[in-house]
């Protein structure tokens, strides 16, 4: 059995098509969505994160507002400019770059910035939201995951999805997406009894442990789909190359369907931060207008 490749750059390219028509319909209303990113430092990967999400905002049609601090720049400066973002009516997303520099409080600032503009959805309101399955922003992999399995999958319920990781980014909020799709979930982690053996029982498996190629076809029921969120740098061969946590070879002779690393999970992580963009940009023109319409009454 070889596994079918699912092409995330394909998949992404089609939700980014949704939202530049999204965006025209937008603009037609006198809306021009924005995304604010946060640099602090130099760190050589971030840059180019940015400059990729940079990159995929303008193709969007979204308005893209790049704001780079210094390395040594302390939190109140950081936290002045998180609220003057979130004062500006005319900023729609505020992306916070990380890892932020160690001296920076992380949680503090993630939790200053306004909950309809975080486009992460890393903010503990969005994060409650999740949990009770109400409509928050919710964050991008774990987004960009579910809907490539609805792709590969059509209806998701009743199926047994393992989540392999219990991260705040990636495994507790795929498994609240899981439950709302109404898959039954199973979350394995380093103090699980035996996670080899809750795998094999999963049509689904989610992979976001961090660790290279741990999950081989061994692991697997025969015909499961593998969804590889991790991404690692090791030495092969003398060179450096990116593979995920799920050995690909052996895997794909196991699964009906699996994401390549790189070239899966990655690029709709992006595409689903332009997604929340234009959403927050869309709920905060309806709260406006709502606002506006409570004056006019009280005030007519």
């Amino acid at each position: 059995m070889s596994a079918h490749i699912i092409d995330g750059k394909a998949a992404a390219a089609r939700v980014l098509q949704q939202i530049r028509h999204d965006v025209e319909n937008l603009k037609a209303e006198g809306i021009e969505p924005a995304l604010a990113v946060i640099l602090v430092g130099n760190d050589a990967a971030s840059e180019v994160y940015v400059r990729n999400k940079i990159l995929r905002a303008e193709e969007a049609g979204i308005r893209s507002l790049e704001h780079r601090l210094p390395a040594d720049s302390s939190q109140a400066r950081l936290l002045a400019l998180i609220a003057e973002l979130n004062a500006d009516n005319t900023v729609n997303g505020i992306l916070l770059q990380l890892p932020l520099p160690a001296h920076l409080e992380e949680n503090r600032v993630l939790q200053a910035i306004d909950p309809g503009k975080d486009v992460d959805g890393f903010h503990s309101e969005n994060v409650g939201g999740l949990s009770q399955g109400r409509n928050v922003l919710t964050p991008c992999t774990p987004s960009g995951c579910l809907h490539l399995l609805e792709e590969t999958c059509g209806d998701l319920s009743g199926k047994h999805a393992v989540v392999i990781g219990r991260s705040n980014i990636v495994g507790k909020p795929m498994a609240a997406l899981l439950l709302q799709a109404h898959c039954s979930v199973t979350v394995v982690h380093s103090r699980s009894t035996d996670a080899r053996a809750l795998c094999q029982l999963a049509d689904i498996v989610v992979a976001a442990v961090g660790r290279p190629r741990l999950i081989d076809a061994s692991w697997l029921k025969r015909g499961a789909v593998v969804i590889d969120v991790g991404i690692n740098r090791i030495e092969d061969h003398g060179r450096s190359r990116l593979v995920g946590d799920v050995d690909f070879d052996s895997a794909s002779e196991v699964a009906a369907a699996i994401t390549p690393v790189p070239g899966g999970v990655g690029p709709m992580t992006i595409a689903f931060l332009m997604k929340n963009t234009v959403t927050a940009a869309r709920q905060q023109a309806h709260a406006q207008r709502s606002q506006s319409e409570a004056v006019c009454l009280s005030t007519c």
